[in-house]
């Protein structure tokens, strides 16, 4: 699966960037016709302590998926989008298998 990693208003290190694309690979092993997934990365300019935003698009045949969550860290605001993908995506596969 190609992942598209992008940040806006701040340079993200390798770390957060191998972070992100271990946690979407495990999301292939649910579903097999994933393409790719775009990843955005971005601070939030306002005063709450919870200004970092994830936002992660799943590009498969058919549909795409989207997640958007903000949290305090890049880490779990990825974890939060995740999680909240990995249910549309069993959603979406168990639907597959209904028709």
């Amino acid at each position: 699966m190609k992942i598209n990693i992008s940040s806006i208003h701040f340079k993200a290190d390798q770390k957060l960037e191998d972070f992100v694309q271990e946690r979407l690979e495990k999301l292939s092993g649910i579903y097999e016709g994933l393409i790719g997934s775009e990843v955005t990365l971005r601070v939030d300019k306002n005063d709450k302590t919870q200004n970092k935003v994830a936002e992660i698009k799943l590009l498969m045949r058919g549909n795409d998926l989207f997640a958007k969550k903000q949290c305090k860290t890049f880490e779990e605001a990825t974890d939060s989008a995740i999680d909240a993908l990995r249910k549309q995506l069993t959603k979406y596969k168990e639907k597959v298998k209904g028709l």
